[in-house]
This record gives C-alpha cells, structure tokens and sequence, in this order.
C-alpha cells in the first residue's frame, strides 16, 4: 500500500486536523507515515499545504515529489488548481467548490470550476452546503475528508477511530458531529462514483 497526499487549504480551514486523524488512521493500520507541512500566512488566511505519504513500507522523504501525488484534497478550488502540478496522471482531487475569497484579485469562480472539471478524475461539491445540512458549518473539511476517503487505503472505522482520537478532548457532541460530517462527505463520494 502508497498513497500520497497533497493536503491543500487556506489558513483555518482545517487541513492539519485532516492530516492528523489521517496519520492517527494510519498508525492504528501499522502503516509507516511522514508529513510535511507548509503554513505560509496561516494565521492570516494565507495558503496551507501538507504533505502526508503513507506506505505499508519505510518511506525515505516526507515530500511528494512533482507528478506523484495519488490525490489532491482540497478545502478551496483555487487551492486545488495551484497545486495540480503534484498530481499523478492517474491521481484524484476531491475539492470544495465554495471560494475562500482571501485576496482582491481573486480568480473568476465559474473559470476556476471549468478549469478543474476538465481534469479526469475529479470529485467537486459545496462541501459548506453538505456540513450544515448534516452536521455544523464548522465540520467542513470532516465532509471532504469524508468525501475523500474512498480513495484512501483506510478503513472508514479507523478514520473514523481517528477523529475520536483527535477531538474526544472536546467532548462526545464534538465527536459525533464530526463523524457526521465524515459519513456524510463519504456518502456523497459513493454516490457519484
């Protein structure tokens, strides 16, 4: 088993949460695991990118290299395309399509949206629109974690066991919600398979 993983996101969205329930998923699998991040202007809704290989083999560098990445999970669709370059002809992207408009001069949506649906093997939806239908506004990035999961060598229930890791520290509400969120991103991936 390899699966390498861009995690892409602007800053508070959630993407190191996704990156640590994933390695939380893959050390209960007694998968080997590195992680790179990359922060940026994080706390200022800069970009944030996160590196997550996982192998049933020792993994020598903690960064996917240009054209291997198997998927590209993505909070925002700006940040889906800015980091395309990473993925494999046969990779996958699983992206919101709702904008974090963070800058003046953000692109066109509509174009952004055309762009990535010309790509082979992309799963896009308002991920916004499925959280608060189903769990909380702020259990978005559990529903494209969810989404993102089928495409992942882990068991839903070990990913699952992973956002109980993460976040029983606050509470059994937060952790229900939260798989939620997941179960009903994972869903809607199914669905359009």
């Amino acid at each position: 088993m390899k699966c390498d993983i861009i995690l892409a996101g602007v800053g508070g969205q959630g993407i190191l949460s996704i990156a640590t329930i994933l390695g939380a998923a893959a050390l209960r699998d007694n998968l080997h695991l590195k992680q790179a991040e990359v922060h940026g202007m994080s706390q200022r809704g800069g970009d944030v990118m996160s590196c997550l290989r996982l192998s049933s083999s020792p993994i020598a560098s903690d960064l996917i290299p240009t054209g291997k990445a198997d998927l590209i999970v993505a909070l925002e669709p700006m940040e889906a395309l800015r980091h395309i370059g990473w993925l494999s002809p046969q990779g996958r992207v699983v992206t919101s399509t709702v904008p974090f408009v963070n800058i003046p001069n953000y692109p066109d949506r509509e174009k952004i949206l055309g762009l990535l649906s010309r790509l082979p093997n992309v799963t896009a939806f308002d991920m916004e629109e499925v959280a608060k239908a189903k769990a909380t506004l702020r259990a978005s990035n559990m529903v494209l974690l969810g989404a993102a999961a089928p495409y992942i060598d882990l068991s839903p229930e070990k990913i699952e066991a992973g956002i109980e890791t993460i976040f029983s520290p606050k509470g059994e509400k937060m952790v229900q919600t939260n798989i939620a969120a997941f179960r009903a991103g994972r869903e809607i991936a199914l669905s359009l398979q």
